[in-house]
């Protein structure tokens, strides 16, 4: 299981990533990809103007064995989409932290990351529920 030291978690397992153009990057966590099992859809959300809030539907992700929401780790404009996804969605069980990112999103707050874990604060909750 991997947890990236550059990525910030959210106790519903997705992270995001701080690019360099002030972007950040969203995805689902390795073992949130583990638990959901072999992906097989992504409904991926519309790039637009539109404001989304911190914990507001995102996508959809369905496994074979389960649908499952992913929520926005942040508030703020989606303005990218991985299109990748929607004929190869098993790239986010293969690479969750690379190829597997879903959105791409322009922050409204100063600070994105205020809130979220650390690698090893996500290490040690999801390891509770083992």
């Amino acid at each position: 299981m991997e947890f990236p030291d550059d990525v910030h978690y959210t106790a519903e397992h997705e992270w995001l990533r701080l690019e360099d153009d002030g972007l950040v990057v969203v995805g689902i966590t390795d073992y949130a990809q583990d638990q959901l099992g072999d992906i097989v859809f992504v409904q991926m959300p519309d790039v637009s103007d539109k404001e989304l809030s911190k914990d507001e539907q995102l996508a959809e992700i369905e496994s074979v064995k389960t649908v499952s929401e992913v929520y926005a780790p942040i508030s703020g404009k989606v303005v990218k989409v991985n299109k990748d996804l929607v004929d190869g969605p098993e790239v986010i069980n293969e690479d969750p932290y690379g190829y597997g990112w879903l959105v791409h999103m322009e922050p409204s707050g100063d600070d994105p990351t205020a809130g979220l874990m650390s690698a090893d604060e996500y290490r040690a909750l999801v390891s509770e529920g083992d």
